[in-house]
């Protein structure tokens, strides 16, 4: 019996840092006080930007190592309220969400759904909109960018609008806005669109750029740019440093022994997803050393990781075989050994013996 039961626990902790590729990555940011006033805009830039970016776009630095890749909620029209809640709640298989039950509260849950969707899918929801955005995007983008911010244009002239900045939301009113496009801006490159445009096709675009492009500034409380402000740039906080949520000290070495005894197999002695049974696992074993999950997983990410697992693959949550300490001990081995070698001691004083 004892040996099927250290066959079973070998198998688990074998693959449970799969779940470094989709665990919960949001727990870099600071849970709103409990009895406190909701603020879902807080919420939302704590937990959920780091994947799904500052506009709900689906834009973050996590794009490009999740696979399928963060929902874009500014073309979600197919997501009710209630399909929303769900997901956000429960998590949605096949992919690196998870549910949220664990960190918000019902209450907290449905505040952040709705913020999304008035926020990132006002346009998705509203045909109008729709159709400024198709107008902008065949009249406007070529000087005015994607996002509203402007692009470069010849030495002398003046630049085109920067719609997302302080400056225009400040300054710029919705009759404004329509004058400039139907007439066109004396000593500018805008042209005048009153002629190859309709009234109310000149509305539309108007009204998108206003709902979608010309969004308040989100740093100071974005997943995505956690504690900007508080330093020089130089000296910013990103939030790799914070330490386990537990009170356990972790021991690397301990870390160190099991990951090499059950871990390396797949993830490789060097971290980088390359051991010698990673060839026929799919989804392919993490590697550790990609800059984009260096750039993204800190302590607590990889403990929750581990310890929740991950939907749509074999890995269950891990905290049900492993004690707190050993998934301690295994995150902190692989987040100072291979995530921030050279300044992975500063977050948490780790025992080493």
């Amino acid at each position: 019996m004892s040996l099927l039961r250290s066959a079973h626990r070998a198998r688990c902790v074998l693959l449970a840092l799969l779940a470094v590729a989709g665990g919960s990555l949001a727990t870099a940011g600071e849970r709103p006080l409990k009895g406190g006033p909701i603020k879902p805009e807080v919420i939302y830039h704590n937990y959920c930007s780091v994947c799904h970016g500052d506009r709900g776009d689906g834009n973050s630095r996590a794009k490009g190592s999740l696979v399928p890749p963060p929902r874009d909620f500014t073309k979600a029209a197919e997501l009710t309220r209630s399909t929303m809640i769900t997901i956000v709640t429960h998590g949605k298989e096949g992919t690196a969400m998870t549910g949220w039950t664990t960190q918000l509260n019902a209450k907290e849950i449905e505040a952040v759904v709705d913020y999304i969707r008035s926020t990132f899918m006002v346009v998705a929801l509203d045909p109008r909109l729709q159709k400024g955005r198709s107008l902008y995007a065949h009249n406007c983008v070529a000087c005015h960018g994607d996002r509203g911010q402007g692009a470069p244009i010849a030495t002398g002239v003046v630049p085109p609008r920067d719609f997302s900045s302080p400056q225009s939301r400040a300054e710029l009113t919705r009759e404004r806005m329509i004058q400039s496009v139907t007439h066109g801006r004396p000593n500018t490159s805008m042209a005048a669109f009153g002629g190859r445009l309709q009234a109310d096709d000149i509305g539309a675009i108007v009204d998108y750029i206003r709902a979608a492009l010309m969004v308040p500034e989100t740093r100071g409380i974005s997943g995505t740019d956690a504690h900007a402000g508080r330093r020089g740039a130089a000296n910013r906080d990103d939030g790799m440093s914070q330490p386990f949520q537990s009170t356990l000290k972790p021991n690397v070495t301990a870390g160190r022994k099991l990951y090499m005894a059950t871990c390396a197999t797949c993830h490789g002695e060097n971290g980088d997803g390359k051991g010698p049974r990673a060839y026929f696992i799919r989804p392919k074993p993490r590697n550790f050393l990609d800059p984009g999950f260096r750039s993204t997983f800190n302590r607590p990410a990889l403990y929750t990781a581990v310890a929740e697992g991950r939907l749509g693959t074999e890995m269950p949550a891990w905290n049900k075989v492993l004690t707190e300490q050993e998934m301690v001990d295994v995150s902190e081995f692989v987040f100072t050994r291979f995530v921030r070698p050279a300044a992975s001691r500063a977050g948490t004083a780790t025992k080493d013996k």
